[in-house]
């Protein structure tokens, strides 16, 4: 008997990720696009913020991996099953390569990742200004491909929802 919709556990992890990615995507975006005062502000709560993400992000997929996803309808077509899955592959991949990526760029540039007061990660790559500056330009285009995938995402889940109405979208909801 398979299930017909996700767990309380996931829909949770789901949908604070949601709220948690989407701020984490125009704090980035405000930190590049000003100096202000605002700025540090912006980078003090980019950098904790990302931390929770990576780990709600593997404590998520190590529960997708243990409890599965409920089935896609058997009537859909075969290329839209296979960009469900290969969205969600790619979902999951960005949710922990973004943080990964953005603390290598921090360490490689020597730059603590400071969580609370005293509390810091450690660096996980040496110094180098080379480095830095490619991690940096994969941060920023890995952030496009991040916020272009959640749009497509988003569209998805409002076809299955307001237009197929087959319970994909409820599944994540209240249940089919």
């Amino acid at each position: 008997m398979s299930r017909r919709s996700f767990t309380a556990a996931q829909k949770l992890l789901h949908w604070s990720m949601a709220v948690a990615i989407i701020a984490m995507l125009f704090i980035g975006v405000g930190m590049v696009a000003t100096l202000a005062p605002i700025h540090a502000d912006l980078v003090a709560l980019h950098r904790p913020l990302g931390v929770v993400i990576l780990v709600l992000a593997l404590i998520r997929l190590g529960l997708r991996l243990r409890r599965g996803a409920p089935p896609l309808p058997a009537d859909l077509p075969w290329w839209q099953t296979l960009s469900a899955r290969g969205s969600h592959v790619l979902l999951y991949a960005l949710m922990i390569a973004m943080p990964l990526v953005g603390w290598g760029m921090l360490s490689a540039g020597g730059y603590p990742i400071v969580l609370h007061g005293a509390w810091q990660l450690p660096p996980i790559l040496p110094q180098s200004n080379l480095l830095q500056v490619i991690l940096r330009q994969s941060h920023r285009w890995l952030g496009l491909v991040f916020f272009a995938v959640i749009l497509l995402h988003i569209a998805a889940a409002l076809f299955h929802g307001l237009s197929r109405r087959d319970g994909v979208f409820s599944s994540m909801v209240r249940g089919r």
